[in-house]
């Protein structure tokens, strides 16, 4: 065997063997991987976004779908690198086209010419528009069932008042409401500030695809309790004395304004004072309490002052008749009578 083994024969035939071998494994292998490499394969590459080139300073373009839906199909290989990599593009070039209406095809780039490329959409119709902007003033709103029953909405206020919204000519034309919305929780009893986003609606209340600058606003809610500006009416109770007579009876204050819930103070049309004559003992100006009436939270003044004109009666003292009373005499003198014969 060792003798063989130094034959250098035996060393070129068993080195030509290894070399035949190798030769077929490699080749094998080769033909495995150009097999592979022309087998096609059809890749769908979602949400490719669209670039637009187009005059931006002056013209607003509409119609152009942000993302398209890309689909290749070729040596699998490539396709696969395609949608991993994403190294190409989809655009339209509007440069050249007028205001107006036009349809267009989108075009891609840096994809390998080896590819079968099919874009999703294929065209578009788009609007070239004259771009303006224009300076509107911000409503700002609230939905009122959120205020408690017994407050109301005073007033509101946007800062800033106003906002300059850009956009499309006929989109800019179509603006009917500029709001800013606020929001809380139910029973809302005091004033707040709240930021709100600026929202642009058509008539329909669709909103409209502008920009707006700012975007968002700051709004002042002023709420305040409910009230209600009520007459003042007299209601007299108790009795005068018999030595006073009340002539005049005169209100200082003629109307008060009285807090609480709507549904209670809106019933009312006046505010009765009680008035105790008995407490009344000359002219002068006199304060009563104000009798809050019941579903009534609190009144302008709690007090209020009557002016009483009163006229004291002098009674007439009756004069005391002195009465001289004049005793019986207890030994009478005897009558003595004449003789009539005599």
């Amino acid at each position: 065997m060792d003798k063989m083994m130094d034959s250098p024969w035996v060393l070129r035939i068993i080195a030509l063997f290894l070399a035949c071998l190798l030769f077929f494994s490699v080749r094998t292998e080769l033909a495995s991987t150009d097999k592979n490499a022309m087998t096609e394969q059809m890749e769908v590459i979602r949400d490719v976004p669209v670039e637009v080139y187009y005059d931006d300073d002056s013209l607003i373009v509409t119609g152009i779908p942000k993302t398209v839906n890309v689909t290749v199909r070729g040596p699998k290989q490539i396709a696969l690198q395609a949608k991993l990599v994403k190294d190409f593009s989809v655009f339209v070039n509007l440069n050249d086209l007028l205001i107006g209406e036009h349809t267009v095809e989108l075009q891609y780039e840096n994809i390998s010419d080896k590819l079968k490329v099919t874009l999703d959409p294929a065209t578009v119709k788009v609007n070239i528009e004259e771009k303006v902007t224009q300076e509107f003033r911000v409503d700002p709103e609230m939905n009122n069932r959120l205020i408690d029953e017994g407050y109301y909405l005073k007033g509101m206020s946007a800062n800033p008042a106003t906002v300059f919204v850009t956009g499309a000519k006929s989109a800019i034309e179509s603006i009917s409401y500029v709001k800013a919305t606020v929001t809380g929780e139910q029973g809302l009893r005091q004033s707040f500030s709240q930021e709100a986003a600026v929202k642009v609606l058509d008539r329909d209340l669709n909103k409209l695809d502008v920009m707006i600058e700012p975007e968002k606003v700051k709004v002042r809610v002023d709420i305040a309790e409910y009230s209600k500006e009520l007459p003042v009416t007299i209601k007299e109770t108790g009795k005068a004395a018999d030595d006073i007579t009340i002539n005049r009876l005169t209100l200082m204050t003629n109307s008060l304004k009285l807090y609480g819930k709507k549904s209670i103070i809106d019933v009312l049309t006046s505010l009765p004072v009680e008035i105790d004559l008995s407490k009344i003992t000359e002219s002068k100006t006199y304060e009563f309490d104000v009798k809050l009436p019941e579903g009534a939270t609190k009144v302008s003044e709690q007090k209020i002052k009557i002016k009483a004109d009163v006229t004291k009666v002098e009674k007439a003292e009756e004069e005391k008749k002195e009465t001289i009373i004049i005793p019986e005499d207890p030994n009478p003198d005897p009558v003595i009578e004449d003789d009539v014969d005599s």
